[in-house]
């Protein structure tokens, strides 16, 4: 998708959202909420990203999978036994759907993080704690971005190599030359451009007295509209939580809030509403969109 209309609401509502997200998502096993949080994750990865979500989902599958079955390998109790193992040991129901529960909550807090990486830039996560703690700001706003950019310069340096036929691709000793060529450059990469960065910081005064900022985002009458929306929507989703209505447990015998009590359902319904915040944002901006287009 080209253009992602919540990513033109203010970074603070950005902000408040991922974070309410993943907190929410993690705090909670209820397999209704794992799932919606996680399908509405996956959709709004997509918005963002298109077919290369496809890919992220694949791997993502994966990781889900293999937590899935390692907890009834690791974790016997439970009261339905599948079968036993390694000499009478219990693969136990409970324990799967554990693991099950567990894998979807992690996947899903991954798939939240992978929004966010898109949604909230460097400069957006300066401009909201920039001013309390520049130092801290400008260090996590670093460790973020290291791992795409040693990602994306690590694709340059083997496309490099393979250019000039040193791409490896022979045997396995070759494979590993190529991969340690790779590593070394990166890793000269890496260090000059630390020393680079912190000479231009030194030379324009980086430290020395008080810093002056500007930004660009200003609080919009959307951003005065949808704050109190998605506050009165947590209050719900946290009052649900309180009162035990989204708890689950499954081991040693599974324990579930049912959707039949009001309660769970309306923690459920605005759990719901306020996770697809950025996605109906994005289709109505997107129907809109089409809508003018074919009256030109």
């Amino acid at each position: 998708m080209a253009r992602d209309k919540f990513g033109e609401f203010h970074p603070g509502i950005q902000f408040l959202f991922f974070f309410a997200a993943v907190v929410i998502t993690m705090c909670l096993f209820h397999p209704a909420f794992v799932i919606c949080s996680a399908a509405l994750a996956a959709v709004y990865l997509f918005l963002l990203r298109g077919r290369k979500a496809l890919r992220i989902a694949g791997i993502l599958l994966v990781v889900f999978t293999v937590i899935s079955l390692i907890n009834p390998l690791v974790n016997p109790n439970g009261q339905i036994v599948l079968f036993t193992w390694m000499g009478g040991r219990p693969f136990c129901l409970e324990s799967l759907y554990y693991g099950m529960a567990l894998g979807g909550m992690s996947v899903t807090v991954l798939m939240w993080f992978a929004c966010y990486n898109t949604v909230m830039t460097s400069d957006k996560f300066l401009y909201l704690f920039g001013r309390f703690a520049p130092a801290l700001s400008l260090m996590l706003t670093m460790v973020l971005r290291l791992v795409p950019d040693f990602t994306k310069k690590a694709g340059q340096i083997a496309g490099a190599r393979k250019c000039i036929g040193k791409s490896g691709g022979g045997s396995r000793k070759e494979d590993v030359e190529n991969g340690a060529a790779v590593l070394s450059s990166l890793t000269s990469w890496a260090l000059e451009g630390g020393i680079i960065r912190a000479d231009s910081m030194r030379s324009r005064g980086y430290g020395i007295g008080r810093r002056t900022s500007f930004s660009v985002y200003r609080w919009k009458g959307a951003d005065r509209l949808l704050l109190p929306g998605m506050v009165l929507l947590l209050a719900v989703v946290f009052i649900c939580m309180a009162y035990g209505a989204a708890s689950a447990s499954f081991v040693p015998h599974m324990e579930i809030a049912p959707l039949t009590n009001g309660k769970t359902l309306s923690g459920l319904l605005a759990y719901i509403c306020f996770l697809a915040i950025p996605t109906v944002l994005n289709i109505v901006e997107t129907i809109k969109w089409h809508s003018l287009r074919s009256k030109i």
